[in-house]
């Protein structure tokens, strides 16, 4: 208010322009509480493991994974989160097969949840001698932070084993069988953790990530309890195509289910999300 009967009693150009920051800014503000104020799922304050796959489309699908893991870093950069790198398998040829990111941050798994799914590129392939067209996916995959309270893991239920790093070599590669990897019996289910040098961290990593499968699984298990009750059939899914990102022969980046799309790919691929995200 006091800006504003500035404004009025002065109309110097600087002043204006400074009201208009202002605004711009308390819009901002105020944009980024109405859109928190309606997360109220149960986990959504949580921070996130953020996982992605490469999919159909060989050296050119882990490569889309690769620039997928650079978009959520970068988005999460913008926004002053934390992450750190659970594990990371290399492709042979380039990119990463598969990769696990932990984001800490305020709403965290709120703002990512909707990313769950199957992200499709369309681009002339730099890894076809013909320069020719390539469709790749990749699928991405949020869980929340999960309490070790809250799932309950039976040292007898595990087989854990070590093994050595991989990487791409030189200094850093790692000398020593420091890499875990865990597999649940009872679920089947079977995680690894290879990016710290001591198997202390990477097992207290490999069990953060298990904990999260395990609980999506009994979330999944309920659901489905739930629809079989009700009489509804339950399809055997896994992922939905979400979103688009096109570089050729046009530009275009096209949520399927929301239908928003943008023509400014390099933006959103530099971790500009809001706009699908809202």
């Amino acid at each position: 208010m006091e800006m504003q009967e500035l404004a009025e009693q002065d109309s110097s150009e600087k002043l204006t322009d400074e009201l208009n920051q202002k605004i711009s800014e308390l819009e901002k503000f105020f944009g980024e509480h109405k859109f928190t104020a309606q997360m109220s799922g149960k986990y959504d304050k949580r921070n996130a493991i953020l996982a992605i796959h490469a999919g159909a489309g060989g050296a050119d699908a882990q490569d889309w994974t690769e620039m997928l893991l650079r978009m959520y870093l970068r988005f999460c950069e913008k926004r002053n989160w934390k992450t750190n790198i659970s594990s990371r398998t290399d492709g042979e040829e380039a990119g990463i097969k598969s990769v696990y990111i932990e984001i800490e941050g305020g709403y965290a798994y709120g703002y990512l949840k909707s990313e769950k799914g199957v992200h499709r590129l369309v681009r002339l392939s730099p890894f076809n001698a013909n320069n020719l067209r390539q469709t790749s996916f990749a699928l991405v995959e949020i869980y929340p932070e999960v309490e070790s309270e809250e799932v309950c893991v039976e040292e007898s239920d595990l087989e854990i084993g070590t093994f050595r790093s991989s990487g791409p070599g030189g200094q850093s590669v790692n000398t020593t069988d420091s890499a875990i990897r865990i597999k649940h019996k009872p679920s089947g289910i079977v995680v690894s953790c290879q990016t710290e040098r001591s198997q202390i961290q990477n097992r207290k990593s490999a069990m953060t990530i298990l904990r999260t499968k395990l609980l999506e699984l009994q979330t999944k298990k309920t659901e489905q309890e739930q629809k079989s009750a009700k009489g509804q059939h339950v399809l055997a899914e896994w992922g939905n195509q979400i979103r688009s990102y096109v570089l050729h022969p046009y530009k275009l980046v096209k949520d399927h289910r929301t239908k928003v799309e943008t023509v400014d790919v390099e933006a959103v691929l530099d971790g500009k999300l809001d706009i699908f995200l809202k």
